[in-house]
């Protein structure tokens, strides 16, 4: 056990598997490597049990409630669910490390994703709903788990590291819903409405992204870049007291990050989760709904690694940027895009698949940035809250907007929507020269 003294005066232990980690940056090096593989891992099968809500969530309500009306719902309910749970996840990350937050949301992701699968066989609209609630912890998971690789990062890697997290998810992701039609005759051979096949790969998926977490992520990388920054501030005393300008500059950066993936998560959830309603009111098969989420879930991800570098060349402002006029494209796209045109609609889709994915990496660079290791999950936690409350208000809402008006309507809203990018950055900038002057 090592000694040394806190901010106090008083003796702090370490164990001396942690000390040997302070000592050693090439074994903070190693696990922040190794880290990034258990993450990768985890998030293959997580991607697949995120696919199965988007693609057939509103498909499954529709059917079970007889109108548009609250194709949406699903949609809205399990991002409610992710809000409680991105709350939950943080503050049990921050407590108790990465592993029990991370491997907590997996498990009760998939227990929610057997629930849809009892509401269906049952008919049962309540059991449905409550499930949708539960299900949203592994969506939570899914993108909190981004915030594990980048724990051990230095702020070179960061956006990277949040893009290996990320495209990983891909495999999976891109696969799901591309397995929709063959989950669905899984289902009927074994007596349950094919509609529900997509949450049986669900229920499996996450519970396996858990118990990989659960296993394999030790030592914790959370708790590893707590005590790093700790020995730092004993070690350094102009890390003890931050001046007024990097605590503003903190302040500004987790407010535009948070902006950020907002704006970016209601323009993508808002035309997402109407698409597969769209497309069936013009005669598109399940295959083709599959084919054109399969897409776009993959341009939400995959680009991820490309995404990464830039962020960290080019710098979080000029991908924030380019992630308003990319969405905006998007919504162009998708409003004037011929209904029984299944190449449009996958352009439409992957092009707010891309936005999206601009938005996430560089507002989640900027929260990290931000941030310090003693608050980053709590911090990281409350803002995937606001994330997920802004996917609930654009699942919600679309339905009801594509109810009254049309397709087109909503597309055209959510890429107006995202302009609003601009103008924050714009602020932000102004922000920053007001403070130097």
């Amino acid at each position: 056990m090592s000694q040394k003294p806190d901010d106090s005066g008083n003796i702090k232990s370490h164990p001396d598997w942690m000390q040997s980690y302070l000592d050693s940056p090439e074994k903070q090096q190693k696990l922040y490597r190794r880290t990034l593989w258990i993450v990768v891992l985890s998030q293959i099968f997580g991607g697949a049990g995120l696919a199965a809500g988007i693609t057939v969530g509103a498909l499954l309500a529709q059917d079970m409630l007889g109108t548009d009306s609250f194709a949406g719902v699903p949609v809205a309910l399990f991002t409610l669910g992710s809000a409680a749970a991105a709350l939950i996840i943080g503050r049990l990350s921050q407590r108790f490390g990465r592993r029990s937050g991370l491997a907590t949301g997996f498990l009760t992701g998939g227990i929610g994703a057997i629930g849809v699968v009892v509401a269906a066989l049952t008919n049962n609209i309540f059991i449905l709903f409550a499930s949708f609630l539960i299900y949203g912890f592994g969506t939570a998971t899914n993108l909190q788990a981004r915030y594990a690789g980048t724990d051990l990062a230095n702020s070179k890697q960061r956006g990277t590291a949040i893009s290996i997290a990320l495209v990983s998810t891909t495999f999976g992701a891109f696969a799901g819903p591309n397995l929709v039609g063959v989950m669905g005759q899984f289902a009927k051979s074994i007596g349950v409405p094919a509609l529900a096949g997509p949450f049986i790969l669900a229920a499996a998926a996450f519970i396996i992204a858990g118990l990989v977490l659960l296993v394999l992520l030790r030592p914790d990388p959370l708790a590893v870049a707590n005590a790093i920054a700790e020995n730092q501030k004993l070690n350094d005393s102009n890390l003890l007291n931050e001046n007024d300008k990097t605590q503003i500059n903190n302040k500004r950066g987790i407010i535009l990050g948070a902006t950020v993936m907002v704006i970016t998560q209601i323009v993508m959830v808002a035309i997402m989760t109407m698409t597969p309603v769209h497309m069936r009111h013009h005669s598109h098969g399940l295959s083709d709904v599959g084919m054109v989420i399969g897409f776009h879930v993959a341009a939400m991800y995959l680009p991820s690694l490309v995404t990464g570098v830039l962020v960290d060349k080019l710098g979080r402002i000029v991908m924030t940027i380019a992630a308003g006029a990319t969405l905006m494209a998007a919504g162009l796209v998708a409003a004037f895009a011929p209904g029984d045109s299944l190449l449009v609609l996958i352009i439409a889709l992957v092009l707010l698949g891309l936005g999206w994915n601009f938005g996430l990496i560089s507002g989640t660079a900027l929260i990290v940035d931000s941030t310090q290791p003693s608050n980053r999950a709590k911090t990281q936690g409350s803002v995937d809250v606001l994330v997920a409350l802004a996917g609930v208000s654009g699942g919600g809402l679309s339905g009801i907007v594509v109810a009254q008006t049309s397709y087109t309507v909503l597309s055209l809203a959510g890429g107006f929507l995202s302009l609003l990018l601009i103008p924050v950055v714009v602020w932000s900038r102004k922000k920053d020269d007001d403070f130097g002057n």
